[in-house]
């Protein structure tokens, strides 16, 4: 299988802990309805750009305001970054070909994606300067996506006959996170202290769609009049607000929140493509946005609250 649209998500020690295939029960396939018709949410922007780079995301942040993210160099070589109190410093895996660095949490371990000198895409932890290896049993690619503060990780992996699985590793055992109506791709985004996991599916029609896994149930969404994606990639610690992107009828991809059911658009001013990534508990979202280039942003919402 073919996964429609990939999303760059990517320990000295590798977790040789078996594979465990666990199914969820399906408690909803009805998407998560609006209160409300969309709207955009107000926000004050920032730009993110790390220095000489002709590319830059911001991938991941935690409740510091510390960011993580990718950037490509003038040599078309693609890095991780941590920019922390305004400083940036570059996150690359010793004889890795390209870093991604995705997710970062409140004690400040890193975690993101490399490919090896074979293009094999591995995941790894960084933790106090020393980096271990996450790789799925099995598996000819781990493409790690979201942390929480518990260590306990999320993403998606590969295996032998090229079906795209999400995954969860919580106390060195890996569980398979496969959406029922998953029919080429599950992608597990993200991951809170609660244990909620987002992300998103395709179906077989290779439309995208998100869903929150809380308690075992499986929920999906769909922003209203979205063409054929919506994807979830960041949920608050206590659940209360998921972030994404979608795309429109003319292609264009934004950014949304996700709160008490109801959807607004978050789009940096000028844009005709953003895509959400994380947000914190203090409601602050980075992303990346195209205009003149790529960029990383931040968004902070007008009224901080605790979702």
């Amino acid at each position: 299988m073919h996964k429609r649209r990939p999303f760059p998500r990517g320990l000295s020690f590798c977790f040789l802990a078996g594979l465990v295939l666990t199914s969820f029960p399906w408690v909803s396939v009805a998407q998560l309805a609006p209160q409300a018709a969309p709207a955009k949410g107000s926000f004050s922007f920032a730009s993110i750009d790390f220095p000489g780079a002709v590319r830059t995301r911001a991938l991941g942040l935690n409740a510091r305001g510390d960011i993580v993210g990718d950037y490509i160099d003038s040599s078309g070589v693609r890095h991780g970054y941590l920019l922390s109190q305004g400083n940036y410093t570059t996150v690359d895996v010793p004889g890795s070909t390209q870093t991604r660095a995705l997710a970062i949490n409140n004690s400040g371990t890193i975690g993101g994606r490399f490919n090896d000198s074979n293009g094999t895409a591995h995941s790894y932890l960084l933790m106090k300067g020393v980096f271990t290896f996450i790789d799925v049993p099995g598996a000819i690619g781990t493409i790690m996506q979201g942390m929480n503060d518990l260590d306990q990780v999320v993403g998606t992996y590969i295996d032998s006959a090229g079906n795209f699985y999400g995954f969860l590793l919580s106390g060195g055992t890996f569980t398979t996170i496969d959406v029922p109506g998953a029919a080429q791709a599950t992608v597990a985004g993200a991951i809170n202290e609660r244990g909620q996991i987002t992300g998103n599916y395709t179906d077989a029609a290779g439309n995208t769609h998100g869903f929150l896994l809380s308690g075992g149930n499986f929920t999906t969404f769909d922003f209203p009049g979205a063409l054929d994606t919506t994807a979830g990639s960041g949920i608050t610690p206590g659940g209360g607000e998921i972030v994404g992107f979608y795309d429109d009828n003319n292609g264009n991809f934004h950014g949304f929140t996700l709160i008490a059911g109801n959807f607004n658009t978050v789009d940096f001013p000028g844009s005709f493509f953003t895509e959400a990534t994380r947000v914190n508990a203090a409601g602050q979202i980075v992303g990346f946005y195209n205009l003149s280039g790529q960029h990383g942003f931040l968004a902070t919402p007008s009224l901080i609250g605790t979702p």
